[in-house]
């Protein structure tokens, strides 16, 4: 009798593998082209997206430094269930308020936003309050590679190669103090730059915010590149964070401020809408958002629709933080 394999749900089926050594062998040939636009053409296993989509998309230049961490080594214990997201279909399809409502129309406009210089400054309930820059993050830090699934609260996902670092060695840089509960991240404030930020009803700028508990999971990434290159403005350049088990909202974009504080912070969505933005905003098919159900997501791009996994799949990483 032979032995049947019943995958389990965080596990990528076997035909939807990039071979290991193609993958490597991609990567080799990345390094020594010190840039990565060939993803956009279609080297991650997923659809090849139309020439007149990549074309639409700015070309991609790295410092000396950069060259030298992208594409970051891949941590391979986070597994996939699904193909990744085509890079052109994902730069083409994302919230980012603060410059336009319409999602096909955030990557024209964020390309207005400066990422250099930036700075990061991490304050408050800390031993060692400190200011980053961009290189600072990138010479401090180890960055690796990590494929993540991404759900939005909207009920569509992708799945995303990011780039970046543990939340959690930041914090251990700081040296959080003893009375530290939540983190918050603030994002930038520029109404004349971000055309959104006008709505001034709104609680600009741009606020999320994590348990410490949360905040120091592995999981949790600060992501500096996507697709093995630094981000790209619409997805939150120059240093967002990455939460994949919560709806995508939590994963603030372009963040200029951290601090550690004794309370719960107020966060965007939260503020605006309490009663269809929860606080916490794990991903959980069992609790519909009050104007559409959760327990059923389409995969941008293929429209392929799945069943909603409780923490986005992630149970065995986070489910102790919620007993």
């Amino acid at each position: 009798m032979s032995n049947i394999h019943i995958p389990k749900g965080w596990e990528m089926p076997e035909n939807e593998v990039t071979p290991e050594s193609v993958y490597l062998n991609r990567r080799e040939v990345l390094k020594a082209m010190g840039m990565v636009s060939l993803f956009a053409a279609g080297a991650l296993p997923a659809c090849s997206p139309p020439q007149s989509v990549i074309d639409a998309h700015p070309e991609i230049n790295l410092t000396d430094l950069e060259k030298t961490v992208y594409p970051a080594n891949r941590i391979t214990k986070y597994k996939l269930d699904r193909r990744i997201t085509a890079e052109a279909v994902a730069g083409s399809y994302n919230n980012f308020y603060e410059f336009s409502e319409v999602k096909e129309d955030v990557d024209h406009h964020a390309q207005r936003l400066q990422t250099r210089p930036w700075q990061v400054e991490v304050t408050g309930l800390v031993k060692t309050p400190k200011v980053y820059d961009l290189d600072d993050f990138l010479k401090r830090f180890i960055l690796e590679e990590r494929f993540y699934r991404l759900r939005c609260v909207e009920a569509w996902a992708m799945a995303v190669p990011w780039t970046g670092f543990p939340l959690k060695a930041l914090l251990d840089d700081v040296e959080p103090l003893p009375n530290a509960t939540h983190v918050r991240f603030e994002s930038f404030h520029k109404p004349f730059l971000a055309q959104g930020q006008f709505a001034f009803w709104q609680p600009w700028p741009y606020a999320e915010a994590l348990t410490i508990k949360e905040a120091v999971n592995e999981l949790v990434l600060m992501a500096t590149g996507i697709y093995g290159h630094p981000l790209s403005k619409q997805h939150g350049a120059p240093i967002r964070l990455v939460v994949p088990w919560k709806y995508g909202f939590k994963s603030i974009k372009s963040i200029t401020k951290i601090e550690l504080v004794d309370y719960e912070p107020s966060t965007f969505w939260n503020t605006l809408q309490p009663l269809e933005y929860g606080w916490e905003a794990n991903v959980d098919p069992n609790v519909p958002h009050p104007r559409w159900p959760q327990t059923k997501e389409e995969l941008i791009g293929t429209r392929e629709v799945r069943l909603t996994q409780k923490y986005n799949g992630y149970s065995d990483f986070v489910a102790s933080l919620y007993t």
